[in-house]
């Protein structure tokens, strides 16, 4: 498999819209459901849906990349990073690193990417 970055028309690729539009029904469609369940369940709820689905995301990004996280241990940070209870565990800085950056993208998704974000 070769890596975007890897392709000679790289950064301008190009793909096919309708290709890919039943899998971004399919996303959609559940995104909605998650909004709307986010809607209708009490703060702590909301809390712990949010940290679920962030841990995932942070998980399954490792993953891709090689890197296979202790979700439990990302799950802590992030509850820490948040503000929430959570257990005293000792944190490896891989799953500290992932729970950090993705709270700043949590918090900060709409601010734009600069260099010093890129690059602290």
């Amino acid at each position: 498999m070769t890596w975007n970055w890897q392709q000679p028309d790289w950064p301008r690729f190009q793909w096919e819209a309708r290709a890919l539009a039943d899998k971004e029904a399919r996303f959609l469609r559940g995104a909605g459901i998650v909004v709307g369940a986010l809607k209708h369940v009490g703060d702590d709820q909301r809390s712990n849906l949010i940290i679920e689905l962030i841990s995932t995301e942070a998980v399954k990004t490792s993953e891709i990349e090689g890197e296979i996280l202790d979700r439990a241990s990302v799950q802590s940070s992030l509850r820490r990073n948040f503000g929430l209870s959570a257990d005293d565990r000792r944190v490896a800085p891989a799953e500290q690193g992932i729970a950090d950056m993705m709270t700043d993208l949590y918090r900060g998704f709409a601010e734009p990417l600069t260099h010093e974000k890129l690059f602290p």
